[in-house]
């Protein structure tokens, strides 16, 4: 069952905030730590504020320059550096990048030792008669492109990487004053309320530590705030940093796109669960790909030119719909095993599917409904996801959805050999196709007087204005939507989550549409192949030939089973030649054309781990893209579902 533990005594909105992001399991103070000698967490406050200060203005370098002062009493005490971030639902901090730690108390050195068996824990003993603890380090950011932090135009500043707390405590128990020092003129925006100014050092105002981690900091030199929400006292900001001023110019029909999409998230939920939200963008060739959710604010980080190439750059623009529902789902209303008391207690992810999935599925809608994407862009995008659920994760035959919520743990996203057979996080658009599977399953019950929207106002729009964590199980799902339909949901959910094989796709049929596959792609896939410099960018062959490659050649994804596979072809492989002609994308287009109307094999000349071979590949299947056409008859429930909302 679902409840909510009762917020303690605030005296305003924001420190409930501060209170509540752990507020709902307490069967969680069960779970221990791996080391013995890391203090358990315990619900009783930590005696004083710590206060934490980041130098954040060597740009140049990219080091983050830390220094806490922690109220302490004599005796031995534990410092945690937090190792389970909430929403990458895995134990991703980057402990390897703190360095330089000193720890001193009353200006003489403090020694420590870290944990035998935990990484991520210090020991120390401090000394009689200190009251307080320094201590000083670096947070040296990545230096590798694609995975910047920091830029000489723009940072992200995440406190889970700026900061030592003591273990023993839950983190809403924990106290903190947070402060930072910034470039030179820059500006920044978050979910974070100042205290005090004084040239580029600002103070904020006393938080817990569960909500300082859950407040990053944008900054840049070229910086625009947009106001989302005009005149609403539950204010929503736009806080954009980008690599040029250029990139900051949004026409008027981009600004009334955008506050759509918060309208119709309102509109959606019934509620919000915030006194005030920022979106932090980021727009830039060197820090982008970025997204990450939390409760009054969202990371999230596309191209420099996210506005001013708008006709040519559909793809993706779906991120902060989906990181925005967060605030809804994952941050009010989370899973009850992703409740935790700190950020050093392992996370269960076994309801991702609803988490992640069920925001991916709003995220797709919201889009479409706020107009950031046409209806024709809606449904081009979704083709692609449900052609990849159709032909491209054999996968299914030897895993659930529900097993691959274990995915971000497993494999730390990182890159996989075989993704189509081993799989990766599919619980995100595989489980937005079950979810609109249930959408239609609740409109033909109800003669489409009832739909998901119900279920979302009755799940995630109760207790409006709260922040108070609301946790839930898989029966809690099931009831909720057996109160809006009356139905066995229990085993309509297991049958996609919980067997192999699971029918997917089959939203498509309930919602009036069905799957099919021409020669030409759509012009919404044509965007991911004409946009070298994008994340994105991939040539998408796995619905015919049965690969995916770069612009360069280089494979990523061989289909398992697939023609290329069967032929042998390799992941990690480059094509340098298709039938003797210099690879290019046009020229394996033509290549694979050709062969649908003759014998021979599609000749590969590959080349992997220093040596070049043919691979002659037995495929006549044409080219193959997908695309939703209706089916003559049903009802139109798609284009009901993305409807803006009055």
């Amino acid at each position: 069952m679902s409840f909510a533990m009762p917020a303690k005594p605030h005296a305003a909105a924001r420190l409930a905030l501060a209170v509540s992001l752990a507020l709902a399991a307490s069967a969680a103070s069960a779970q221990v730590s791996s080391s013995t000698q890391v203090p358990v967490p315990q619900d009783t406050p930590y005696p004083g504020t710590i206060a934490i200060h980041v130098d954040a203005s060597d740009t140049r370098q990219g080091i983050f320059r830390v220094h806490e002062t922690i109220p302490v009493q004599a005796g031995k005490l534990t410092l945690l550096y937090p190792e389970w971030i909430p929403g990458n639902h895995s134990p991703s901090g980057p402990v390897a990048m703190l360095a330089g730690l000193k720890l001193s108390a009353n200006g003489k050195p403090v020694a420590w030792t870290r944990d035998k068996y935990d990484v991520f824990a210090f020991h120390l003993d401090v000394p009689a008669g200190a009251s307080s603890l320094d201590a000083d380090f670096q947070y040296l950011s990545p230096r590798d492109d694609g995975s910047y932090e920091m830029t000489g135009s723009m940072l992200m500043l995440e406190w889970d990487k700026m900061s030592l707390y003591p273990a023993g405590y839950y983190t809403r128990d924990i106290h903190v004053e947070p402060s930072v020092s910034l470039p030179q003129g820059w500006q920044f925006g978050s979910a974070l309320e100042t205290a005090a100014q004084s040239g580029d050092d600002t103070t904020f105002k006393p938080i817990t530590y569960n909500t300082l981690v859950d407040s990053p900091i944008y900054a840049g030199r070229y910086f625009k705030r947009v106001d989302l929400n005009p005149g609403d006292k539950a204010s929503v900001h736009l806080d954009i940093v980008a690599d040029a001023p250029k990139y900051l110019e949004m026409t008027p029909g981009q600004v009334a796109q955008h506050r759509a999409l918060v309208t119709q998230a309102v509109k959606l939920f019934g509620s919000h669960h915030y006194d005030h939200y920022d979106f932090l963008f980021s727009l830039s060739d060197v820090m982008s790909g970025n997204g990450l959710e939390h409760h009054q604010s969202s990371e999230n980080g596309l191209g420099a030119d996210y506005f001013t190439a708008w006709s040519d750059d559909a793809p993706g623009r779906d991120l902060l719909a989906h990181e925005y529902t967060h605030s809804w789902n994952g941050k009010f209303r989370r899973p009850a095993d992703l409740w935790t008391p700190n950020f050093n207690v392992p996370m269960g992810d076994s309801l991702l599917w609803v988490y992640e999935g069920q925001t991916q599925y709003w995220g797709f809608v919201l889009t479409a409904r706020s107009g950031l994407w046409t209806p024709e862009q809606f449904r081009d995008a979704l083709a692609m996801d449900a052609a990849n659920y159709e032909r491209n994760r054999p996968g299914f035959q030897w895993r659930t959805l529900e097993d691959t919520t274990n995915d971000a743990t497993a494999a730390h996203r990182s890159a996989l050999p075989y993704r189509s057979w081993q799989m990766s996080e599919d619980y995100y658009s595989g489980g937005q196709m079950m979810w609109l599977a249930v959408d239609a399953k609740l409109r033909e019950l109800t003669g489409g007087k009832k739909s998901l929207d119900d279920f979302a106002q009755a799940f995630f729009g109760v207790d409006n204005g709260s922040f108070v964590t609301k946790t839930y199980t898989f029966d809690d799902v099931a009831a909720t939507l057996g109160g809006v339909a009356k139905y066995d949901w229990a085993s309509f959910l297991r049958a996609r989550v919980a067997v192999v094989n699971p029918p997917l796709v089959d939203g498509l049929a309930g919602a009036g549409w069905k799957l099919v596959y021409t020669d030409k792609p759509s012009e919404f896939e044509k965007q991911y192949d004409s946009r070298p410099e994008s994340p994105r960018h991939i040539y998408n062959f796995a619905w015919s030939i049965g690969m995916t490659l770069t612009d360069d050649g280089a494979i990523n994804d061989v289909r398992w089973g697939g023609p290329a596979f069967k032929a042998g072809v390799s992941t990690g492989a480059a094509v340098v030649a298709v039938n003797g002609k210099a690879y290019s994308r046009e020229v394996l287009k033509e290549a694979i054309a050709a062969a649908k109307t003759g014998q021979a094999p599609i000749e590969l000349l590959l080349k992997f781990q220093g040596s070049l071979q043919t691979v002659p590949v037995n495929y006549h299947g044409g080219l193959q893209y997908p695309h939703l056409e209706r089916i003559a008859g049903a009802p139109d429930y798609l284009d009901q579902i993305i409807a803006a909302r009055k």
